[in-house]
């Protein structure tokens, strides 16, 4: 009784006061932290793309707020800086099952925490989406977060970071775009567009929460359909599963994982953050996973307030901090394609 009174709660919590879905905006601040990503703003590739950017407000609570992003052909990212910056940095993916962007619970939801009482600088990143038309889709959402990570590399004395420190948070799908970046980011997603592109994009750590991991190659259904259909269609052959499934690319450069799950999220399976954590030990990088009974799936900050998965930022800045900073990799990225 007691377990299914928690869940309740939880599921409440999660959700906010929904409203039909309302035409929104960026607010002025985040407006003016903007980075765009490429060079001409259009990312390669989506220069024939005709489909126009949209924020939408889904919640009928001004202090609960719930927007999303579709349509993103222009990708940029969105800087939250502390006002006591560690030194330390976060490229955020937020989730959307691959059909959006969510920007305020897997985004400014995290502000409170990370930011201002963490030190650490978030870069909230609105990246394209496959199945909207872009040249090479499937890597679209991979190419952007190389170039964040790249970005913010590069860039890294404008913000106070230590380009040492700067790692990759992801929930959901968000959650297979920083697994990617983390497993594949020696290979080319894109052609190098400025010198920008010689900096690595491995990012020196990653956070990633309830994460999309398996396209299907696992052999129990384990994969979060509509994530899979937006990313490889309706009917993807075993070899484009087991590509995408990112425990097959896990290597001993992988970095340092924090993987956070509720055992009851009924949307990604728990096993997915099981099969990549034991990718992780096989492979021998350092992972920390941490299982909740209860909390569902899109819990973010919000759903967690008032229960044990509060803690879990705390523990995932206390992780990070233990990170050692590792040995940056410059080599070139490969040719290599999935």
């Amino acid at each position: 009784m007691r377990a299914a009174l928690v869940g309740l709660a939880l599921a409440i919590a999660a959700s906010p006061t929904t409203a039909a879905p309302a035409p929104s905006s960026e607010s002025a601040a985040e407006a003016a932290s903007r980075i765009w990503l490429w060079p001409d703003r259009t990312a390669p590739g989506s220069e024939r793309i005709t489909s126009h950017q949209a924020i939408v407000e889904r919640s009928a609570d001004p202090a609960l707020p719930d927007r999303i992003i579709t349509g993103v052909i222009q990708p940029y990212l969105v800087v939250y800086r502390p006002p006591r910056p560690d030194g330390s940095a976060l490229l955020v993916i937020p989730g959307g099952s691959y059909e959006r962007v969510v920007l305020d619970r897997e985004g400014t939801a995290l502000v409170p925490a990370f930011v201002e009482q963490g030190g650490v600088t978030l870069f909230v990143l609105r990246y394209r989406l496959p199945g909207d038309g872009h040249e090479g889709e499937r890597d679209a959402p991979l190419a952007d977060a190389q170039r964040a990570l790249r970005l913010i590399r590069t860039r890294a004395d404008e913000w106070n970071l230590d380009p040492a420190r700067i790692g990759v948070l992801g929930f959901s799908a968000g959650g297979h775009v920083a697994a990617s970046l983390g497993t594949r980011f020696d290979e080319r997603a894109y052609a190098p567009v400025d010198a920008h592109d010689d900096a690595s994009a491995r990012p020196d750590f990653m956070a990633l929460v309830y994460p999309v991991i398996d396209m299907g190659e696992a052999s129990a259904p384990i994969f979060h359909p509509v994530s899979r259909e937006r990313l490889l269609g309706a009917a993807p052959l075993p070899e484009q599963a087991a590509a995408y499934s990112l425990q097959t690319r896990v290597g001993a450069d992988t970095p340092p994982t924090f993987l956070l799950h509720a055992a009851d999220d009924d949307a990604v399976p728990v096993e997915n953050s099981l099969v990549f954590h034991r990718a992780l030990r096989r492979a021998g990088v350092p992972a920390e996973l941490h299982v909740y009974p209860h909390g569902g799936h899109g819990f973010g900050v919000r759903g967690a307030s008032g229960t044990p998965l509060a803690l879990w930022p705390e523990m995932a800045m206390a992780w990070m901090r233990a990170q050692a900073p590792s040995p940056i990799r410059h080599e070139p990225s490969s040719d290599r394609t999935p």
